[in-house]
């Protein structure tokens, strides 16, 4: 159909919904068993506010709809691929996908800690880091009492293993 024969108004843009957090392509999307249960809890929140949308507009509700439904969709891809890994499986002894790893940073004797998990449920402010970060991967099948360095643009930094938990 031609162009000249559609309302301007059924020309509707379909929303921009913000990516999900970087999963590189043919990566297995792991994650902990507490991440699997919040994408599980954010996909029936985001169905709930569907579900319980309140606005007199129909277009705006249509948008809004639209909005959620698309979110919704990124999600379940997620959700669908995740592959969630059993913590109490691996080894206790080195650092693999779920460990909380404790460190030291160059000659520093703070011990800093983070524990490595999926992609979605990183979140540095939590101590949370993906197991596809550069820290994540250089700390991978490592030991404790183990010294890594990490290259930066200006330098290096050493990261002393102090111990991992799962």
């Amino acid at each position: 159909m031609s162009r000249g024969f559609v309302k301007e108004s059924d020309q509707e843009d379909l929303p921009m919904v913000p990516p999900r957090a970087d999963l590189p392509a043919g990566t297995v999307n792991y994650v902990t068993e507490v991440g699997y249960a919040e994408l599980l809890a954010e996909r029936d929140q985001l169905i709930h506010e569907r579900d319980s949308l309140t606005v007199s507009d129909e277009n705006e509700k249509r948008i809004t709809v639209n909005f959620i439904n698309a979110k919704l969709d990124l999600l379940n891809e997620r959700i669908s691929s995740a592959k969630v890994v059993d913590l109490s499986k691996q080894p206790k002894d080195k650092v693999r996908f779920g460990a909380e790893v404790f460190f030291t940073v160059d000659s520093d004797p703070k011990i800093q800690h983070y524990q490595i998990v999926g992609v979605d449920e990183a979140n540095i402010a939590k101590g949370k880091i993906a197991f596809t970060s550069p820290i994540a991967k250089i700390f991978m099948d490592r030991k404790v009492g183990e010294t890594v360095k990490l290259k930066l643009e200006k330098g290096e930094k050493e990261f002393k293993i102090v111990e991992v938990r799962y």
